[in-house]
């Protein structure tokens, strides 16, 4: 699908060669801050070093208090706490997260989580009569799910039991009745934090109440920021500071599983986003995907390097298993789409089938989203019936919004703009699609449907150095609402024609002037591309090889060329 290039707007000379100057950063890396609002040289150094100190106060989340008050006296009383999670790798890492704090204060604290085929996500009627059968808590707390469990948590109050939330979930207009529900959604400045975020500013607010010399919070930083790059969350506000911060920790960190992790899936310092992204969060997503995400739990609160080493790489198996049933339900969900939908008339991809494993429909939505650029839903009904689904959406459409307009046809729903599940029966699916589809033609344009590349500004190839490089890294981390950019060189042409490497990569030579510089063009192999010379859109990352290290360019769209700044910025 051909995509729309989307240039930078410009910005004043004389405040770029000023920022340059005052921050001693390249050209190009004042330009872009200049781009992303920040004013002054105090809001880009604070963007550029990233400080834990500046780190706002906890309490003033919503129901902050309340559940502070109510955990130290659980802690006073010794009361049994029971943790309450999700499957995936924010509801895991929280549940580690708050487990070793508390236990740390010498609580007396157990961990369940649901298994997903059977009980479903969050706080099920099936999951809870597990727990309390296993655990029989005075305090539940729910996290990363709970949100909007209005029924179950009233039932769990009818048994006596407190209820703290802990949770980054969109709300329904009527919430639960329990001590708190800490969810930056309903009301704070920190709308962005997953629910691990959530969890670590409630140690925080925890230590400022009962200070303790013996926990320092930078150990926790790895796993928020394991959870926070895998649950693809904005890497605004706060969310940047702590990745930061913990991607560092990650590389010395004091937790047995992560070091085994780390080494199984080839992950050497300097950590990076893309590494959570792509070797760790799919190997702890593994177990819970196709069963309990319990193993990945006990990876994240073992002390025993032996232990955490064979559950590493059991979970690196259960990732290739995973790959595999993800590629057959992918290959069935496609093939639907190429003989079913019109890519030039829908607006939505809604598919549903039996038996499709419910532990990869979310992976699968991504992948149908990402081709052909449509909210995808992909739901998966057992033998009975009973659909479970996952969704992932594009740029401005809200996933959830849309949901709750096709409520009337779903038992259940939940999730946030760009991802949500649902639940359904069988017999609903057809007016469901109908339905969602009718919701996406009001609710998107054919702007919004227009595959777009934004762009972050035009450089010729022989800036392409060291010291652009280094610029480029200080950006760090990458990840939602902090892409790594997306650069533009235009008239350029390859100095031979391309290697073709496993017979659908290409890799290039360019020359511009004395500079010589290789660039991969991932797939490109598939495309058909124009005669040169090019206008390449493209990114840039450190090649170690050898112990050499050099500026790679990886090309992620060519077009005919325009002619060297033939077309302004704009």
């Amino acid at each position: 699908m051909q995509r729309r290039w989307v240039f930078p707007r410009p910005v004043d000379p004389l405040r770029v060669r000023q920022f340059q100057r005052d921050l001693a950063v390249p050209s190009f890396i004042a330009e872009w801050l200049l781009r992303r609002g920040l004013e002054n040289n105090e809001q880009a150094d604070g963007f550029l070093h990233p400080r834990l100190k500046t780190l706002g106060d906890p309490f003033t989340l919503p129901g902050m208090r309340q559940a502070v008050d109510r955990i130290d006296a659980a802690l006073r009383r010794k009361e049994k706490i029971v943790l309450y999670g999700d499957y995936d790798v924010d509801g895991v890492a929280s549940l580690a997260l708050l487990t070793r704090f508390l236990r740390a204060f010498g609580a007396s604290v157990e961990c369940f989580l649901p298994v997903r085929a059977d009980e479903g996500y969050g706080l099920s009627p099936a999951g809870l009569r597990r727990c309390f059968e296993d655990y029989s808590p005075t305090l539940l707390i729910a996290m990363d799910c709970g949100t909007n469990a209005v029924d179950e948590i009233a039932e769990i109050r009818r048994l006596g039991v407190d209820v703290i939330v802990l949770d980054h979930h969109e709300p329904q207009p009527t919430l639960p009745d329990c001590v708190a529900i800490v969810n930056p959604k309903c009301g704070s400045d920190y709308e962005y934090l997953c629910s691990a975020g959530v969890t670590f500013k409630l140690c925080h607010a925890i230590l400022k109440n009962t200070p303790s010399a013996d926990i320092d919070l930078k150990d926790y930083l790895d796993l928020v920021a394991l959870a926070t790059l895998a649950d693809l969350v904005p890497l605004v506000g706060e969310n940047r500071i702590l990745v930061s911060r913990g991607l560092k920790q990650m590389a010395s960190t004091r937790w047995p599983g992560l070091c085994a992790l780390m080494e199984v899936s080839g992950v050497k310092a300097p950590v990076k986003g893309g590494d959570v992204g792509f070797r760790l969060g799919p190997r702890i997503n593994a177990s819970g995907r196709l069963g309990t995400a319990l193993e990945s739990l006990k990876l994240l609160l073992t002390d025993n390097p032996v232990e955490a080493r064979n559950i590493a790489l059991n979970l690196d198996l259960q990732n290739r298993e995973r790959q595999t049933v993800e590629r057959a339900v992918a290959i069935e969900a496609e093939k639907r789409v190429t003989d079913d939908y019109d890519p030039a008339k829908m607006r939505s991809i809604v598919l549903g089938e039996t038996n499709w494993h419910q532990g990869v429909l979310g992976i699968v939505a991504s992948r149908i989203t990402k081709r052909w650029h449509r909210p995808s839903l992909v739901i998966g009904f057992d033998e009975e019936g009973f659909g479970k689904g996952s969704g992932r959406s594009i740029e401005g459409f809200s996933l959830v919004e849309a949901l709750g307009r096709c409520s009337h046809l779903l038992d259940k729903f939940g999730g946030h703009q760009m991802a949500a599940g649902l639940t359904l029966r069988r017999e609903s699916f057809e007016e469901f699609r109908t339905t969602f589809e009718k919701v996406s033609e009001e609710m998107l344009n054919d702007e919004m449907l227009t595959r777009s590349l934004h762009l972050d500004g035009e450089l010729s190839l022989s800036e392409v150095d060291e010291t652009l490089l280094q610029g480029l890294e200080m950006l760090e981390p990458f990840g939602m609402d902090n892409l790594q950019p997306m650069l533009v060189a235009r008239g350029v042409a390859p100095s031979a024609a391309p290697a073709v490497l496993k017979e659908k990569h290409l890799r290039f030579e360019f020359t511009e002037g004395r500079r010589r510089v290789t660039a991969m063009y991932f797939d490109g192999a598939l495309e058909k591309l124009p005669h040169p010379p090019w206008d390449i859109a493209f990114r840039i990352e450190r090649n170690d090889f050898r112990g050499r290290s050099t500026p790679q360019i990886y090309v992620s769209d060519v077009r005919s060329s325009t002619g060297a700044g033939a077309v302004p910025l704009s």
